[in-house]
């Protein structure tokens, strides 16, 4: 990992270090070898306390000056502090200036600004959060923290959401009231300070047999543990953090929150999600039976005209059945098309030709599509494909190819068929063909456009469609 990746990883979760230190922090990287020029990349203000920086500085410069904080912390590889309260935009405010070594060499300096006026009065809460702020400044000043980022960031416990406080014999010295409730939702009875963590996790846990030994076997490790206990309806996410100092460990900091209203929606969400494909199923399913009901009807009549009219639309039919098919496997609301098309090439060429044999293929891809809008793109392919059949080839044999190409957000497709070309004078305007005014009016409907002409070689019909996608 590169310094300005293990920086970035570092931003990503520095907000438990402003809101620990109730402080402003501010990440100033060198932007030459000799470190005389300083510019800041990040800022972040805590959760926990009033903002000690007014305006945004990032982007801001410092140029050689040598009695900086920044540069003295950069140059000496140690803290750089003021003591007596430097006054910014009128507000009291500790300065500290806190160099982040790598292998030895320092990478970045921190600044640490905390708004005095704001200090609450000490109590266990705030000696605690200080007291893990500074082993964790420690740690960073050694290239020990940041330690392995979060499985889900959207499920990462905050300072706010509940902090406990772990000696290195196990036993937890202060909880915030915020986990004290977490914990009792999950079942838990009497004072929690005093009880050993892994023990009390275990009491109240349901179905997380491999957090007893991970806790118990990586206690004294030096990786971030996190796990989810779930008890009585309730669920929590703990995200443990092995505390050390220089040459000993110094225990645990363990966020915890309180996930039981953020799993409930997750399980809605799969619910829906499976709701939703099961309808897409079953109207498949509905469909394909329309479908067969028409080729069943179009074999009693003995007009060819009307069997050709069923057999049409036994096509249009099958061709949205296979969109809702393709929607029932998806998680998403999205279809990848090209497989779509395929399944609709393979039946315009089983179905089409009467006599020889039409070989249908694509060349290119269609990307993922939104759902709204595969279900008109399939009927503009198959109609397309059709006409290409029945009237480019006269329903001989022959070539149709299908050409999608995405640039950006436009989709084209051309459709071309190796047969006679279209008539002289061929207009689209003046043409009353169902099928013609079914692509039409789908394209329309997607806010595209629609041509038809003869390609310039002289071998048949090519049709043109440009179509938005989002």
């Amino acid at each position: 990992m590169s310094d300005d990746e293990w920086l970035d990883a570092f931003v990503s979760g520095w907000q438990m270090l402003a809101d620990l230190s109730f402080s402003d922090l501010v990440l100033w990287k060198p932007l030459t070898e000799e470190g005389d020029i300083f510019a800041c990349t990040a800022q972040v203000r805590p959760v926990t306390g009033p903002t000690a920086l007014e305006e945004d500085i990032v982007g801001e410069l410092i140029e050689y000056e040598p009695d900086h904080q920044v540069t003295v912390a950069f140059m000496t590889h140690e803290i750089a502090e003021t003591t007596d309260n430097a006054i910014s935009a009128g507000i009291p405010v500790d300065v500290w200036a806190i160099p982040v070594l790598r292998h030895d060499r320092p990478v970045a300096v921190i600044e640490r600004h905390t708004n005095q006026m704001g200090m609450r009065a000490t109590g266990a809460l705030e000696e605690n959060y200080l007291e893990a702020a500074e082993i964790l400044t420690q740690m960073l000043m050694r290239g020990e923290f940041p330690l392995v980022p979060p499985s889900d960031k959207a499920l990462m416990p905050r300072v706010a959401d509940g902090v406990l406080r772990v000696q290195p014999d196990g036993v937890i010295s202060y909880a915030s009231p915020n986990a004290i409730t977490g914990y009792r939702r999950l079942g838990a009875i009497g004072d929690i300070e005093g009880e050993r963590f892994r023990e009390l996790t275990r009491r109240v846990r349901q179905g997380v047999e491999s957090m007893g030994q991970t806790v118990s076997a990586d206690i004294d490790g030096r990786l971030t543990l996190e796990f989810d206990v779930e008890a009585r309806g309730a669920s929590m996410r703990f995200v443990v953090l092995p505390l050390w100092l220089e040459f000993t460990t110094a225990g645990m900091l363990v966020l915890c929150r309180d996930t039981t209203d953020l799993r409930r929606r997750d399980r809605m969400l799969v619910t829906k999600d499976a709701t939703i494909r099961e309808i897409h199923h079953r109207v498949k399913n509905n469909l394909q039976t329309v479908a067969a009901l028409l080729r069943m009807q179009s074999r009693r009549l003995k007009s060819e005209e009307g069997r050709e009219a069923l057999r049409d639309a036994m096509r249009r039919v099958s061709s949205i059945a296979m969109v809702h098919e393709t929607l029932s496997y998806s998680l998403v609301e999205e279809v990848a098309f090209d497989g779509v098309c395929d399944k609709i090439l393979e039946m315009v060429g089983d179905l089409a030709a009467s006599a020889g044999t039409v070989r249908a293929t694509r060349r290119g891809t269609f990307g993922v599509i939104p759902a709204e809008m595969a279900t008109s793109l399939s009927m503009v392919i198959t109609e397309l494909c059709q006409n290409a059949v029945e009237h480019g080839l006269d329903s001989a044999s022959g070539l149709v190819e299908v050409r999608p190409h995405r640039d950006g957000g436009t989709l084209k497709i051309d459709i071309l068929d190796g047969g006679n070309g279209l008539p002289d004078g061929f207009r689209m305007g003046s043409q009353k063909s169902l099928g013609l005014s079914i692509i039409s009016t789908l394209i329309h409907d997607l806010d595209g456009t629609f041509t038809l002409r003869n390609r310039d070689d002289g071998q048949g019909a090519v049709a043109h469609i440009v179509l938005p996608v989002p």
